[in-house]
């Protein structure tokens, strides 16, 4: 029978938990996300961005979820920036686009729609996030 390094027996690998850290999901809304603007832009949806706003905002989610861990505290400081942002640019767009009677299966109103529910969900993981950061016992 196999052993892994604790000589418990156990093939596979325990996940380390760390408290309150909600640093996985974000980083799978923030990929999730840079697609949708990239997918959204090549066909034409009418998002609340330049093309190459798209790309940069695009690039730097995916730089951000590529960094994401528990141990850089500062990058859940920047996850909660771009939730922030992603929420207030993306959320006014939808509910002022809903607002002006526009077709709600109409795909630029899907897109923007989904991507502000993607950064209103991120931006309550990255809260969790720093909360649990926040509140972790100091070491002296």
């Amino acid at each position: 029978m196999p052993f892994d390094a604790d000589g418990t027996g156990d093939i596979m690998p325990h996940k380390r938990s760390t408290p309150h850290y909600h640093g996985d999901e974000v980083r799978v809304m923030f990929v999730i996300a840079a697609v949708i603007i990239i997918l959204a832009q090549s066909t034409g949806a009418d998002l609340p961005l330049s093309t190459f706003g798209s790309v940069v905002a695009s690039a730097a989610l995916v730089i951000a979820a590529g960094i994401t861990s528990p141990r850089l505290v500062k990058i859940h400081w920047v996850n909660a920036l771009f939730a922030v942002l992603g929420t207030l640019i993306f959320g006014t767009s939808a509910v002022g686009t809903y607002r002006e009677g526009v077709n709600v299966f109409d795909s630029s109103f899907v897109y923007v729609e989904a991507l502000a529910l993607l950064a209103l969900v991120s931006l309550y993981f990255t809260t969790r996030t720093l909360r649990g950061i926040l509140l972790r016992p100091r070491l002296k």
